[in-house]
């Protein structure tokens, strides 16, 4: 199976990618080590990149590459409304020539704003796919009430799953598998081990064989980004070492 593999530019270090000069420095790496397509973190750009999106989307064309498109917000606000910055992050997505833009759920209520979600989307023409993140809204709970409302409304959004994630949030990875897999378009790959009073993100191979067996659990045809550290004198080297683990696992 020809699985795509992206790498999320924040796997390098937010300082190694500042150092490197922005996120299309990684480019490169990415591309040399195989991947199918690269991340893109908002909270991540510089300056240039920040003002000049197309020329960034140009570049991961020209590296032959996908991209996915990451902005730290939440879809709902602390008061139930929709996010009135997601039309904007759409069309950042869209100058990227993103397949998809990512945001985390935030605190969905309502399902009579799913219609004006329908509406934002159909206009961008961008797919929108929601994380469960490391606070209470990305908790199972509201992850399965916010999928099911979506199936009822046919709309078409559906999960990032990222793997680590639920144990920051004191949920089970399996339990949450076993609820969510049909809503999956996406997994954000990567084991956590505990650190001082929270977890910190690890290498899946260095947390024993639990990754493999999730995985088996969550569909198989669908990317996977590498969003754990990768770190080395040799970045090119490290990244393909994951690549290929990912896409044959």
């Amino acid at each position: 199976m020809n699985r795509k593999i992206f790498v999320v530019t924040a796997a390098y270090g937010h300082d190694q990618v500042r150092q490197a000069g922005g996120q299309r420095a990684m480019l490169p790496v990415i591309a040399a080590a195989g991947a199918d397509g690269v991340e893109i973190r908002r909270e991540l750009f510089n300056e240039q990149e920040q003002a000049d999106l197309a020329a960034l989307g140009v570049a991961i064309t020209e590296h032959q590459l996908l991209a996915c498109y990451s902005a730290p917000e939440p879809l709902y606000l602390a008061d139930g409304t929709l996010n009135p910055r997601l039309p904007e992050l759409l069309r950042e997505a869209r100058t990227l020539n993103a397949l998809w833009l990512k945001v985390s759920l935030g605190h969905f209520t309502d399902v009579q704003t799913l219609q004006t979600l329908r509406d934002w989307l159909a206009t961008s023409g961008t797919r929108l796919l929601v994380e469960n993140d490391q606070t209470a809204c990305g908790q199972l709970p509201p992850m399965q009430r916010f999928s099911a409302a979506c199936q009822v409304q046919d709309l078409p959004v559906m999960l990032t799953f990222d793997m680590g994630n639920w144990l920051w949030v004191e949920n089970s990875p399996e339990q949450a598998a076993r609820h969510l897999a049909p809503f999956v378009s996406y997994i954000h790959v990567k084991a956590a081990t505990p650190h001082q009073d929270s977890y910190r993100a690890i290498a899946p191979d260095e947390g024993g064989s639990r990754w493999q067996d999730l995985l088996r659990s969550l569909p198989v045809d669908v990317p996977r980004g590498i969003e754990f550290p990768l770190e080395g004198s040799n970045l090119t080297a490290i990244t393909r070492r994951y690549v290929d683990l990912l896409r044959e696992e």
